[in-house]
C-alpha cells in the first residue's frame, strides 16, 4: 500500500522518529508511528457518499487533533475525515492539495498528536529537550 519513496514519507519518518520513545511499524498495510500507542499514520481513506466506496489519500497523514483545533482544521480543504479513525478524534491531512508541503505545520500537527497520545513521561521528555 506504500513505497519508501512516496511523497512526504521520508519527511514524516524523520519528524515522527524524532519524538521520545517513537518507533515505526506497519499496521493495516501502512507505516504507523507509535510511542507506544499510534500517534501518526501515513496514508488513509475517507468514506464517500456512495455506499461502500472509499476515497484513497495515499500521500497523507492521520493525526489525533485537539477538539479546540478541529473546527478550524475542518475548514481547510487539505483535511479530511478519515474512515475508521475519524470518530475517535483523528483528521487526515492530504499532501497532494498543494504544490509544496509546509513541514513546519506538519511538525506542529505531529507534536499535538503525540502530546494527546503519548504517556506523560514521554511528553515530559519532549518538553525537556
Amino acid at each position: 500500500m506504500f513505497r519508501d519513496d512516496d511523497l512526504g514519507l521520508a519527511e514524516v519518518r524523520k519528524i515522527c522518529l524524532g519524538f521520545p520513545g517513537a518507533f515505526e511499524k506497519i499496521s493495516w498495510g501502512r507505516p504507523v508511528f507509535c510511542a507506544p500507542k499510534m500517534f501518526v499514520m501515513y496514508g488513509g481513506s475517507a468514506k464517500t457518499d456512495v455506499k461502500g466506496e472509499y476515497l484513497q489519500y495515499p500521500y497523507s497523514i492521520l493525526v489525533k487533533v485537539d477538539e479546540s483545533d478541529r473546527k478550524a482544521l475542518e475548514q481547510d480543504t487539505r483535511f479530511f475525515f478519515p474512515a475508521y479513525m475519524g470518530p475517535f478524534g483523528w483528521l487526515g491531512m492530504n499532501f497532494k492539495t498543494r504544490k509544496k508541503v509546509d513541514w513546519d505545520e506538519v511538525r506542529e500537527l505531529v507534536d499535538a498528536s503525540f502530546r494527546l497520545i503519548a504517556p506523560k513521561k514521554l511528553v515530559k521528555q519532549l518538553d525537556e529537550v
